[in-house]
């Protein structure tokens, strides 16, 4: 039952990303503005559907961001990126450089300003550096997952130093963030529920702390805010 569920859930959801982003061409070559408000009307429409279908609410804690700020986020599903993004006024995201070569879905990041990396090439920090500080003169939120990739619950992965490099470069605030998207959605498993994903904005660091205290306060903070709200999650589904 859980498969056909994960099944239906992946037709709705990339069938709905296919006609709303072809629906939506005008808007995106028209407005950057527009491009972002038709983005976030996708990522509602698939929290409804998730509710709809698996009973999953979605919920943000905490201070959202609306200045120029870093975001330094966990990473478990898309669910987490769709729910950022929502709630964000101005999100950049650093991303694979695979992601952008997907149908509709790559054009439309491509045109909100997202810095595409190779994450097997080398000198790919210095690249991030450039692109988003060629971007920097339009204030918004710059999210990059300090894991560089998505890490199921439970599972050990390294903090780059990626993060922290765009950190002590831009100058800028850093609000760190947490989820529990990967209960609901792990990589390489099925979509479940019924429970209440979660990203929560944690604490702010002021710009100009060295690299080694950021990446071991972001570590410090990100992993447990985010074991807590997974075992949140897990409560109330059952699992634990």
């Amino acid at each position: 039952m859980q498969t056909l569920r994960h099944a239906a859930f992946l037709v709705a959801i990339y069938g709905l990303m296919g006609a709303m982003g072809i629906l939506g061409l005008p808007v995106i070559i028209w407005s950057r503005d527009l491009c972002y408000a038709w983005m976030r009307r996708y990522a509602r429409c698939v929290f409804a559907i998730a509710r709809l279908m698996c009973g999953i609410t979605a919920e943000v804690r905490g201070e959202v961001p609306q200045s120029a700020v870093i975001v330094a986020a966990k990473h478990q599903s898309m669910l987490d990126v769709l729910l950022i993004f929502a709630c964000l006024p101005r999100a950049k995201f650093v991303m694979k450089r695979e992601l952008l070569w997907m149908p509709v879905f790559g054009l439309y990041t491509w045109r909100i300003g997202t810095v595409a990396i190779d994450r097997e090439a080398r000198g790919q920090g210095a690249k991030v550096l450039r692109e988003v500080s060629a971007q920097n003169h339009e204030a918004g939120q710059v999210v990059i997952y300090p894991q560089g990739t998505r890490v199921r619950p439970g599972v050990a992965a390294p903090y780059r130093r990626g993060a922290a490099m765009l950190y002590r470069q831009l100058d800028l605030p850093m609000v760190m963030a947490a989820t529990n998207a990967g209960a609901f959605w792990p990589k390489g498993g099925t979509i479940r529920g019924p429970g209440n994903l979660v990203v929560e904005f944690l604490g702010t660091l002021p710009p100009g702390l060295p690299g080694a205290e950021v990446m071991a306060r972001m570590e410090a903070e990100i992993e447990p805010a985010s074991d807590r709200l997974v075992a949140e999650a897990e409560r109330r589904m059952g699992v634990a």
